[in-house]
C-alpha cells in the first residue's frame, strides 16, 4: 500500500529521506530537522552562485522534493550573484543557517557536495563545478 496514494510521491519521500540519511551520516548528526536546514541552505548558496540554466540542469536531477527545496525562494534576476571567495560563500551559508553559530559550515557545505555527487550524473557535477569559482569549486570532494 502507498503511504500517500501516489507512487511519485512515495519514490520521491524515499529518495529525500535516502539523501538526508546520507547527509546526517556524512555530518555524524542524529537531528534530521538540523540536517535538513543544513541541506536546504547549501543548496540555495549553490543556487544562487549558479548561472539560471545551469541551475535548470542541476535541478533537472534532483528528485521531485528536492526541486522544490532548491527552487523555494528563488528569484532569478541578478544571478548568478558576485561573491567570488569561498569565505562568502560560506558566510552566506552561516548567514542563513538556523541553528548553532558554532558550526562548522566548511564542513557542512562539504557534506552536501558529497550526497550530491553520489547522486547527479557526472558530467553535470563537472558542469556545475565549472560555473562555480575556483575557491568555492575546491569545496566539492
Amino acid at each position: 500500500m502507498s503511504a500517500t496514494g501516489l507512487e511519485t510521491f512515495d519514490s520521491t519521500l524515499q529518495t529525500t529521506n535516502i539523501w538526508l540519511a546520507e547527509l546526517m551520516d556524512e555530518l555524524e548528526w542524529e537531528d534530521r530537522h538540523r540536517a535538513y536546514h543544513a541541506f536546504r541552505v547549501v543548496l540555495h548558496a549553490l543556487r544562487d552562485r549558479l548561472p539560471v540554466n545551469e541551475t535548470a540542469h542541476l535541478a533537472a536531477q534532483l528528485p521531485m522534493l528536492v526541486r522544490g527545496i532548491f527552487f523555494e525562494g528563488w528569484h532569478p534576476a541578478g544571478k548568478p550573484l558576485k561573491e567570488r571567495s569561498r569565505e562568502e560563500f560560506l558566510a552566506h551559508i552561516e548567514k542563513s543557517y538556523p541553528f548553532d553559530f558554532e558550526a562548522d559550515v566548511e564542513n557542512i557545505a562539504r557534506a552536501v557536495f558529497s550526497v550530491l555527487e553520489k547522486h547527479v550524473t557526472p558530467g553535470e557535477i563537472d558542469d556545475v563545478k565549472q560555473a562555480l569559482p575556483a575557491p568555492v569549486r575546491k569545496l566539492w570532494p
